[in-house]
């Protein structure tokens, strides 16, 4: 099996697919993956292959990871690739059985004329198709040529989208997100230890918001709804992570002082984590999971670590963020007092909503969702593998 990576950078889908290949791994399949960048700027944040959690955890796994070697973002023509480029694909390519594209983008090398043909699935993470510049176009492209035989939805609303953009219905198939539930639980000792290092009280309302500095997160209308559940709770607490979301990034100060004024009392109770790698004792310290995207959601892996690690989550409408919350949390309009609002019930509303976020592991399970990629990935191998089947005789 060969994965095919746009580049490592923080990101959940990123998260979900390395944790796919890693427990296919760990089932007996052998993986590798192709990385077309080997460092990626964006988010305000130079992103390192080498220093990103999921290569390290991938190396650590026995995974090969290899890499084109590109820097994004460079000049030139990005869907233009060297011959030395597409022969480190063709070898690359040559000796996996299916290929598995994380999202989309990667099929502008994987479309490149001379490389040999192998059956490739598309693991689709989003919920905006027409927003992914030409990527839509390439994976038509491939699917017209019979080079994509299926495409993993991470969510309804991801199959939707796509189905409405014109990918064959035949070809969606949903397997939800899960997590590991043994990681991602609710653990006293890491939700003292992550507020002790932060200098946030042990009973003082937390919320979290893990997300990248990008405009389909709405990081304003976060900030607005931060300023005023935190002018409404004195003691409240806001932690913020995710590439971007530090004190480096000077649109996130812009956000920030247009969000709170020359006032400096709330917004020191504004905690900028950044990039971490220990998402589950940040999430046991939270009491709340916020979310406020405008778009392109489709699953979000924030709600679904955060909500196994107790904190109970509260999301704008977008993508399948309603199904998930649904008798866990709260779903809330674009509205900053609203948001605020259903912060302030989500903190008293945490321990009635335990026994519901318990019993709902399951439906989130890493091991679930790892043996629905192997059994889609086992018969599109059969299927490609064998023989033809003999004409009957006369």
């Amino acid at each position: 099996m060969l994965s095919v990576y746009e580049g490592f950078f923080s990101g959940g889908a990123r998260i979900v697919h390395s944790d796919v290949v890693m427990g296919l791994q760990e089932g007996g399949q052998h993986h590798r993956v192709l990385s077309i960048h080997s460092e990626v700027h964006r988010e305000a944040t130079r992103q390192r292959m080498e220093s990103d959690a999921c290569y390290r955890s991938l190396t650590a796994a026995g995974v090969g990871v290899a890499s084109l070697g590109r820097v994004f973002p460079a000049s030139g023509d990005p869907a233009s690739f060297t011959g030395p480029e597409l022969a480190d694909t063709a070898r690359a390519t040559a000796d996996a059985d299916v290929i598995l594209s994380l999202k989309e983008q990667p099929l502008r090398l994987l479309n490149q004329s001379g490389l040999p043909r192998r059956p490739v699935v598309v693991c689709l993470h989003r919920s905006d198709p027409e927003n992914q510049g030409s990527a839509l176009d390439e994976l038509k492209a491939a699917i017209a040529d019979g080079t994509v035989v299926a495409c993993v939805c991470c969510a309804e609303s991801t199959r939707a989208a796509y189905q409405a953009a014109g990918i064959p219905a035949e070809l969606l198939h949903v397997i939800p997100n899960g997590v590991d539930l043994e990681r991602f639980r609710p653990d006293p000792a890491r939700r003292l230890a992550l507020r002790t290092s932060l200098d946030v009280p042990v009973d003082a309302p937390v919320v979290v918001f893990a997300a990248r500095y990008d405009a389909m997160k709405n990081i304003p209308l976060f900030l607005r709804s931060a300023r005023a559940w935190l002018d409404r709770e004195p003691e409240g607490h806001v932690l913020m992570c995710g590439a971007g979301m530090t004190a480096a990034n000077p649109g996130l100060d812009a956000d920030i002082e247009t969000a709170f004024g020359a006032e400096p009392g709330p917004a020191n109770r504004l905690h900028r984590l950044g990039v971490r790698h220990d998402m589950e004792h940040v999430y046991a310290a939270a009491d709340v999971v916020a979310l406020t995207s405008s778009w392109g959601e489709a699953a979000p892996l924030c709600l679904v670590e955060g909500m196994m690690c107790g904190a109970v989550p509260v999301s704008t409408d977008v993508g399948d963020s309603a199904a998930i919350v649904a008798g866990h949390g709260f779903v809330t309009p674009p509205d900053p007092d609203s948001i605020a609002t259903a912060w302030t019930e989500a903190v008293a509303s945490r321990t009635d909503l335990t026994s519901a976020l318990e019993a709902s592991r399951e439906r989130f399970s890493r091991t679930r969702m790892i043996a629905a990629y192997a059994a889609l990935i086992d018969g599109i191998h059969l299927r490609t593998t064998m023989p033809p089947a003999l004409p009957e005789p006369l």
